[in-house]
């Protein structure tokens, strides 16, 4: 065990001290030391409960034979930074939790590893720091919230969001959007639909980071604290059997999930999640990989925001095992998981308890996977949309381009009604790079939505989206911006022709003249000297490959 050089032998005395501080006793040093790597704070909703699910977990390996310690790492919540500067941070982040992780399970000399999250970037963060470190571990992710209820209505946190628009244009009144903000979040966990938080809880369940049920199960059940306190006692049977990581997160580990995230159609954050997270355990995933499963897997769930149901319906359903036993026939069945089972012997007899939210594979919601990633003149090392919520009137679309270089810019214009039926905004310099930090987009989408443009109106980016975006929002765009990508020379009156079936982006501007501007094109001057934004623009590479920094990259 690897905590023996800190607890074992003469030599090891003056650390023995230290930890018997904690009130530790010799018998305790003597058994496996577990990490409880937490992220509760009290200002992120998903992280509100993690204190209560520490200490079940805790329970369950010290009831298993281990001695638990539990530290903290950051959280940012998305919903709160978004629009802001505070937003450039969030991405960054999962790069400082990984770090952190790392530093304080190499540090401590843990033996295994426990560690609980929700929300984007946290969830990524933590799975790179297992994948990198390669010790015993599993992830439980803190659960769903539940939706929120406003005169007979189910909210969530977009409702919120799309308030703004809608009182922006008339269509409800600032009194109405109050009666929606006091009840769209009604409690702990992360948002009700299927949003990144969501959609990354589902896909590391998938890859068999986390244990049958983990994924679904909400942040107030009692089902979660069980699950909680399975996880402290079975990373004793990790450590005893010696399994790592780097065995369950293997190339078939990574297409399972994506299997997954396609049939419930996720969020396109995952695109950036996935690849980072594989480049640390040692698998290759490139965005071609999301197109080649995404074009055979039907989306057969369609939950918020791009349809009605909420996490609590598909939680009810059967889950990430229910979805999983669907695609029986495609997924890699031998696939190991933290269970110390595979993936088939999880799932084997788990029931689809609603058809009307888990479909049959031949009455899909879509033919095709939830993401789809489009290449052209625009994206010529690809671009991403959530393929399942765009109307199908956007399927195929063109328009003059609507151009700004920043989210701010683009908001104020949506808002102030200069944007028509027709148009797509083109939000540039929002990249890894260029931002830095690679904003998500909610806001302006958001805009687009409550003002009734979202049938209507495009919106491209070189940033990203939140999982909760909804319409013809194509985000991603490689090469960025600040690197000389061709979206960096869109000007004002374009035209662009967006074709998600055929999985075409273009600028329809003569290939001359896009060379001609590319050639006057002058790189951005460097933005936040002094700052950690700094030193993340040096280092990021391309959110083709994940937007992981040099030295990791997944191309």
């Amino acid at each position: 065990m690897r905590s023996k050089e800190i607890t074992e032998g003469l030599e090891a005395t003056p650390k023995r001290s230290l930890l018997k501080a904690s009130k530790l006793k010799d018998e305790d040093l003597e058994k496996p030391l577990i990490g409880i790597a937490n992220s509760w704070n009290q200002i992120v909703p998903g992280h509100l409960h993690l204190d209560k699910l520490g200490k079940e977990v805790a329970k369950g390996a010290k009831e298993a034979g281990g001695t638990p310690l539990e530290f903290e790492t950051i959280g940012i919540c998305d919903g709160i930074a978004m629009g802001t500067h505070g937003m450039k941070f969030s991405l960054p982040s999962r790069e400082i939790i990984a770090n952190s992780i790392e530093a304080m399970l190499e540090g401590t000399r843990f033996d295994g590893v426990v560690a609980l999250a929700s929300c984007d970037k946290i969830v990524p963060g933590m799975l790179m720091a297992l994948a990198r470190v390669d010790i015993p571990g599993i992830m439980v992710t803190g659960g769903p919230m539940m939706p929120g209820e406003c005169e007979g209505e189910k909210l969530d946190f977009i409702d919120a969001s799309e308030a703004v628009g809608q009182v922006k244009s008339g269509r409800i009144k600032e009194e109405d959007a109050k009666k929606i903000e006091n009840s769209a979040c009604p409690g702990p966990g992360s948002c009700a639909g299927l949003f990144t938080a969501n959609t990354m809880a589902c896909l590391t369940e998938a890859m068999g980071m986390s244990l049958p049920g983990t994924g679904t199960a909400h942040a107030v059940q009692e089902k979660k604290m069980k699950i909680a306190k399975e996880a402290g006692g079975q990373i004793l049977n990790l450590i005893k059997k010696g399994i790592t990581p780097r065995k369950i997160l293997t190339q078939e580990a990574f297409d399972n999930a994506i299997i997954v995230d396609m049939a419930l159609g996720g969020s396109t954050n995952t695109v950036l999640h996935l690849p980072a997270i594989a480049s640390e355990a040692g698998v290759k995933i490139d965005l071609q990989r999301f197109d080649q499963i995404g074009r055979k897997i039907p989306q057969i769930a369609s939950l918020r925001p791009g349809g009605e149901h909420m996490m609590i319906d598909l939680e009810n359903a059967g889950g990430v095992p229910a979805v999983l036993n669907r695609f029986k026939d495609e997924i890699n069945l031998e696939a190991l998981t933290v269970s110390g089972r595979s993936i088939g012997e999880n799932i084997e007899g788990m029931e689809i308890k609603d058809e009307n939210v888990i479909r049959p594979k031949d009455e899909p919601y879509r033919e095709v996977g939830g993401i789809a990633v489009l290449y052209g003149n625009l994206a010529p090392e690809g671009s991403v949309v959530k393929y399942g919520a765009v109307s199908p009137k956007l399927w195929e679309h063109e328009g003059p381009a609507r151009v700004f270089e920043s989210e701010e810019s683009a908001v104020k214009a949506i808002l102030n009604g200069e944007i028509n039926e027709g148009d797509i905004v083109v939000i540039k310099y929002e990249g890894p790079k260029g931002g830095p930090g690679m904003r998500e987009m909610l806001d302006p989408t958001s805009a687009i939505a409550g003002i009734g443009l979202v049938e209507s109106v495009g919106l491209i980016t070189d940033g990203r989206f939140s999982g909760g975006t909804r319409g013809l929002a194509v985000g991603h765009v490689s090469p960025e911006a600040a690197m000389g990508g061709s979206i960096a020379v869109v000007e004002e009156g374009d035209k662009i022709s967006i074709d998600i079936e055929d999985r075409r982006i273009d600028l329809l501007v003569d290939e001359s003249e896009i060379e001609e501007r590319l050639e006057e094109w002058q790189p951005p001057e460097p933005k936040f000297e002094g700052s950690y934004l700094e030193i993340y623009s040096k280092m990021v590479g391309s959110a083709a490959n994940g937007a992981v920094l040099s030295g990791k990259d997944n191309s």
